[in-house]
């Protein structure tokens, strides 16, 4: 387990599930090392996909489109595991956007007598953003009750 954290949540599993289906789409900016030039840092967009598992072993896109399906199948309290892929890019000297290697975390929610438990794991891509941050993410995303 890369991440961990406990968190004290007054909601259901559902509530969780459509706020992961609202950051799907959302992006930002940060500051990373640069692709091509070894010690250049650059400013580029990290933007949020999300997946849900489906079926127990697969996984599909989870968003404003999809959430009502994905309501229907699930309990107030329980586990379910979603795959975050963040996409990353930057604009180039001609302004061109120009994307390159992201990273992929698993991410299991764990929902159990007001205790919201994620567990983050990289496992895919130069990892970027640590897995804390994805959790951050979600967190803002559940105060702010989008």
């Amino acid at each position: 387990m890369e991440f961990e954290q406990k968190y004290r949540y007054h909601s259901d599993l559902p509530f969780f599930v459509k706020v992961m289906a609202n950051i799907d789409g959302k992006f930002g900016m940060f500051v990373t090392e640069s692709v091509t030039q070894r010690g250049h840092r650059i400013q580029a967009k990290r933007e949020i996909t999300v997946e849900v598992v489906s079926n127990g072993i697969d996984f599909s896109p989870l968003n404003y489109d999809t959430v009502d399906d994905v309501l229907d199948t699930i309990e107030q309290e329980g586990i379910m595991d979603f795959k975050v892929h963040l996409r990353y890019s930057y604009l180039d000297g001609k302004y061109n956007r120009v994307p390159f290697r992201g990273d992929i975390y698993l991410v299991r929610a764990i929902l159990e007598h007001e205790l919201l438990v994620l567990q983050i794991n990289h496992i895919d891509g130069p990892k970027r953003t640590e897995c804390g941050r994805v959790a951050d993410t979600i967190i803002d995303e559940l105060r702010r009750g989008s």
